[in-house]
């Protein structure tokens, strides 16, 4: 049923998007011109690694169930709501929705990085390993010096 409502939701917002969407490069991510939000699940990251200073924050968990209010509550943490910035997942299937979703419904400046990890790690990025413990301290430290 989320899923259903999450494609119309995509699919009825499709006219007005601020998305963009730029193959995955080496340059482009270490370039560090926008921020990278990676929304794939905690296992993805401990099994493919992660680019170094990308905000990890889940949209899809491992049952493809997720929470739009939450993914937003910590976006909104990281980016601003004009600011451009990037997202990434594995291949860019789960990108391309999340990304018309943010755009088009709720008008942030996305970026969709096509190609996602697979073709990143592919290309020859070096990944940095996932470190629970690493992120959790990133969450907290937001959480307090967060005003929003």
């Amino acid at each position: 049923m989320k899923k259903t409502l999450l494609g119309l939701l995509i699919l009825g917002t499709t006219l007005m998007a601020k998305v963009t969407n730029v193959p995955v490069t080496i340059e482009f991510v270490e370039s560090k011109k926008v921020k990278i939000i990676d929304i794939r699940t905690e296992g993805e990251w401990k099994q493919m690694g992660i680019i170094a200073d990308a905000h990890l924050i889940t949209f899809f968990d491992e049952n493809a169930k997720y929470d739009i209010n939450d993914f937003l509550k910590k976006l909104n943490k990281v980016v601003e709501k004009d600011e451009e910035f990037a997202i990434i997942c594995n291949t860019a299937s789960r990108t391309k929705l999340v990304s018309n979703f943010l755009g088009k419904k709720h008008d942030y400046n996305v970026i969709n990085l096509t190609g996602g990890m697979s073709k990143l790690v592919k290309d020859g990025y070096t990944v940095e390993a996932y470190e629970s413990d690493k992120v959790e301290k990133k969450v907290k430290l937001l959480d307090t010096n967060s005003t929003k």
